[in-house]
């Protein structure tokens, strides 16, 4: 399923860049992140697709023609929603993150994932994206964490953040 996910991904993202590199690196470490902590087949396909609601044209009912309607729930649960301005849609992603059911919690590793991901890279490579990272972070965390759901992704993601 991930290989597909993965190819499927790559290909709705097209020329997409995430910095200097082709997007599906990004993809690719955040599949990798969310296979340490042994999440799963589903959550590597979410992985994968994380971004193409928000980023392409490919619809939800696609994904769920072509990954199940499990997989479709997770990606819409990780999908930014519109707003006017990305406080705006922060803020209403975090109350989605809080209201996860147990049966979906596959999404909030990928959320945390995808962030670990990004934090690694602003680290790297933007440090003003970093403090962005940071002044989000306790607002994040109060809607994505679940104690003992990927500890480690969160103990390194607050070591980057301080």
């Amino acid at each position: 399923m991930s290989t597909n996910a993965r190819a499927f991904a790559a290909t709705a993202h097209g020329d997409q860049k995430y910095g200097a590199q082709p997007y599906v690196v990004h993809l690719d470490e955040v599949a990798e992140i969310v296979s340490s902590v042994d999440a799963g087949e589903p959550a590597r396909a979410v992985a994968y697709l994380h971004d193409v609601l928000e980023d392409t044209s490919v619809t939800a009912d696609v994904i769920e023609r072509d990954f199940g309607p499990f997989v479709r729930r997770c990606v819409e649960i990780v999908t930014d929603p519109p707003g006017a301005s990305r406080k705006d849609r922060k803020a209403l992603l975090h109350e989605r993150l809080k209201a996860v059911p147990e049966s979906e919690k596959l999404a909030l590793i990928v959320k945390a994932a995808d962030r670990l991901a990004n934090v690694r890279s602003s680290a790297r490579d933007n440090p003003g994206l970093l403090s962005m990272y940071r002044k989000e972070h306790a607002a994040f965390r109060d809607a994505a964490f679940r104690p003992g759901l990927c500890d480690e992704l969160w103990a390194e993601m607050e070591r980057h953040l301080g």
